[in-house]
């Protein structure tokens, strides 16, 4: 296979950062949605300051040529009911459904440090303890996903810095013990990079299993500085660990990222999120570094 079943988005995250909302505060939505199309995007993710209303936000993304394909769900199985979760993930889907989203992505942020500026991210996260720990949560999840498959949209779970599947060995155990029918991946390169494993050898492992790709690159001498500093997930964000593929500044190798894609049976959206300061990286300039590099290493 070639690269005809995949599309192109990018983040509002570059723009405007949910958890930081201090970070691209001067950035409207108009903006983030006009300079995604602009740099040649067809999709995108949610950010806070997109409009809750369906007809304004779809006028709005059509203008643009642009679909939501994807949003964060924050999942509380660790320290929620799954009633209570249950109640948010409908309602997130409820709305996904009608913006003709395929994917419901997001990671486990109910014993995560990920928002937590006082924790050192590299010793601080989320972990599941104990066998029944692990058999409620991918019991959760199970459940979860089938609700979303029963209305044609997979459950796409992140692995993410700070929780409580962070590495290539909790992401392995959460896949075997979930139904590959209800439970898949939303696959990030970055992610997997910061917490020390090698991005290639995931992708290669988990692709099978993968309904949504991010790619976001390392600036290596900035992780040197999360581990010299003790910082946190978000100082970690806003120092510039995370940049766009394309920028020299990263270490990943995309060239065999795109090979393990193109010889796979991957269909859906690969998703460029890399969070930094927009005030320090703009989002347009940034954006069309990743837009023409990924046409160089895909042909896309």
């Amino acid at each position: 296979m070639n690269f005809e079943n995949i599309q192109l988005g990018i983040a509002p995250i570059n723009w405007t950062n949910d958890d930081m909302p201090e970070l691209g505060a001067e950035n409207t939505f108009e903006q983030c949605i006009s300079e995604m199309a602009l740099a040649g995007f067809t999709g995108c993710e949610v950010g806070n300051k997109f409009p809750r209303d369906i007809t304004i936000l779809k006028k709005a993304l059509s203008l643009r040529g642009l679909q939501i394909c994807n949003q964060w769900n924050s999942y509380e199985l660790t320290t929620k009911s799954l009633e209570e979760n249950k109640k948010s993930f409908t309602q997130l889907l409820d709305f996904l459904e009608t913006m003709g989203a395929k994917v419901i992505g997001g990671g486990e942020t109910g014993n995560s440090c990920q928002g937590k500026k006082e924790v050192p991210v590299l010793e601080g996260k989320g972990m599941l303890n104990s066998n029944e720990e692990w058999k409620n949560f991918t019991y959760g999840l199970n459940e979860l996903g089938k609700i979303a498959r029963d209305r044609g949209i997979k459950l796409a779970f992140h692995h993410h810095m700070g929780t409580c599947i962070q590495t290539r060995e909790e992401t392995e155990r959460m896949l075997n013990e979930t139904d590959p029918e209800n439970v898949y991946l939303n696959y990030d390169c970055g992610h997997f990079y910061f917490a020390g494993e090698d991005p290639v050898a995931c992708l290669e492992q988990f692709i099978s299993r993968t309904a949504h790709i991010h790619l976001k690159d390392i600036r290596p001498n900035v992780l040197q500085q999360v581990k010299d500093n003790r910082m946190s997930f978000l100082d970690a964000v806003k120092d510039g660990v995370f940049t766009v593929p394309g920028d020299e500044e990263g270490c990943i190798d995309f060239p065999a990222l795109a090979a393990v894609i193109k010889k796979s049976d991957y269909k859906g959206w690969m998703v460029v999120e890399a969070e930094q300061d927009p005030a320090k990286a703009n989002p347009l300039e940034y954006a069309l570094i990743a837009r023409q590099y990924i046409r160089k290493v895909t042909g896309l």
